[in-house]
């Protein structure tokens, strides 16, 4: 998907990609202007962690995140608020974000129709 919009993009965690340069917003525009859906999910993802915030924990944060997406088989992800925080002087973060879904129809696939379409965008990669 990101080189058919002509996305500045690099590899992040498995078949994951890192859009660089664009907001949501933003890339919501460049999507509806290609002539797909950029489906936004209300239902916020949270992750929590011990510790100061670091670029290895919040790294781990984001790919428990990843895994609780994968299993709704959404293919997109917007990171939406990271917060360092103290608990009885416990450093602690929270990494919050929203299942984002890019597909051609204007009403949300099901669960299944996601996980078929992924499989095959999987197989046809190789």
């Amino acid at each position: 998907m990101p080189q058919l919009l002509g996305l500045e993009s690099e590899p992040y965690s498995g078949n994951w990609r890192l859009v660089k340069e664009l907001d949501g917003f933003a890339l919501d525009r460049k999507i509806r202007a290609s002539g797909w859906n950029f489906f936004f999910m209300a239902a916020e993802v949270k992750v929590m962690f011990f510790g100061a915030l670091g670029g290895k924990k919040i790294e781990h944060a984001l790919k428990r995140i990843l895994g609780k997406v994968e299993q709704q088989h959404f293919n997109g992800l917007e990171v939406t608020e990271i917060v360092a925080k103290r608990f009885l002087g416990v450093p602690y973060a929270i990494v919050s974000a929203h299942s984002r879904h890019v597909q051609q129809s204007c009403y949300l696939d099901s669960g299944p129709t996601r996980r078929t379409s992924q499989r095959e965008t999987a197989w046809a990669r190789g």
